[in-house]
C-alpha cells in the first residue's frame, strides 16, 4: 500500500512538468508573465482583476471556427472556463489546439450589455460555431461579459 501511495504521489507530482515538456507553439506577443492566476480566482473575484494583466493556463476546449479570434482554456484545477479574445486576424489561434496545453495572457476585462447588445452578442457567437440560438430565454439584462482581451499565447504542438 505504501509503495502503491508513494507512486500515486510521483505521478501526480510528475504530471505538470510532463505537460510543461511539450513542444510549444508561440502565438502574438507570447507569454511574459511568469505565474499563473488560477481560472478559478478569475471567476470568483473577477472584479478585482478586471484591468489588470493575467496569465492563465490550462487545456483548450474550443476556438472560434471562423477566424481563429478565440480560444476558451478549461481550468488545470477544475471545470471553469475563460475565453481568451484577440482581435481578428491580429492572432489566429487554430481549431486544432482543441484538446490540447495552454497558456495564454492579456488583460482581463468586463463587458456590460444591455440585452440587445447581448442577443448580438450570443447571435455572433453561435454564428461563429454553426449553432443555433434562441433568445426567448434570456431576461432583460444588463448583461456582465467577463473575458481576457489576449496578448499572446503558448500552445502545446503535439
Amino acid at each position: 500500500m505504501r509503495i502503491a501511495m508513494s507512486a500515486l504521489v510521483l505521478v501526480c507530482l510528475a504530471t505538470p512538468a510532463l505537460a510543461a515538456e511539450c513542444a510549444k507553439k508561440s502565438y502574438g506577443g507570447g507569454v511574459t508573465l511568469a505565474e499563473s492566476t488560477p481560472v478559478a480566482v478569475l471567476i470568483d473575484a473577477a472584479e478585482e482583476h478586471v484591468g489588470r494583466k493575467v496569465r492563465v493556463e490550462g487545456t483548450v476546449v474550443d476556438v472560434c471556427e471562423k477566424a481563429g479570434c478565440w480560444m476558451e482554456i478549461r481550468a488545470q484545477e477544475g471545470e471553469q472556463i475563460v475565453k481568451v479574445k484577440v482581435k481578428d486576424g491580429e492572432i489566429v489561434f487554430p481549431t486544432a489546439a482543441r484538446g490540447k496545453s495552454a497558456v495564454a495572457e492579456g488583460t482581463f476585462e468586463r463587458r456590460e450589455m444591455d440585452r440587445a447588445q447581448y442577443v448580438a452578442h450570443l447571435e455572433h457567437l453561435a454564428d461563429e460555431q454553426g449553432r443555433k440560438f434562441d433568445a426567448s430565454t434570456l431576461g432583460e439584462g444588463p448583461f456582465r461579459v467577463y473575458q481576457i482581451a489576449g496578448t499572446g499565447a503558448e500552445i502545446c504542438a503535439d
